[in-house]
């Protein structure tokens, strides 16, 4: 599995795989176990999707930065890969860690895929 390296590669992906629309339902079961009032329409626009994650996720690190730590727990997102970002600028940060969230949930939905 080649993962993409960026927003717009994955969101590509997923959409030549006809699997977005099952990475969107993937997003919104998670933020549901966190209990995150977030909820993706099924027909949402992949640049819409990029930036309500991004103004999320900036939200739970300022505002509910506990919540924020259970959505990474919830979906795995790697604890290494997000030591390994800079912290400095929040909106950066944040939308680093929107983009491992994204790639996290994409593995989940491709192996889904592949393998059943």
């Amino acid at each position: 599995m080649q993962i993409a390296t960026t927003f717009e590669g994955l969101l590509e992906e997923a959409s030549a795989s006809n699997l977005y629309q099952k990475l969107v339902l993937q997003l919104n079961k998670d933020f549901l176990l966190a209990n995150i009032d977030l909820d993706f329409h099924e027909g949402i626009l992949p640049s819409s999707l990029k930036l309500i994650l991004h103004e999320t996720v900036y939200k739970l690190i300022q505002e509910k930065f506990t919540d924020y730590l259970n959505l990474l727990y919830i979906i795995d997102v790697s604890e290494s890969a997000v030591k390994s970002l800079d912290g400095n600028d929040t909106l950066r940060l944040s939308e680093d860690v929107s983009f491992l969230i994204l790639k996290r949930e994409w593995q989940k939905v491709w192996f889904r895929h592949k393998y059943s």
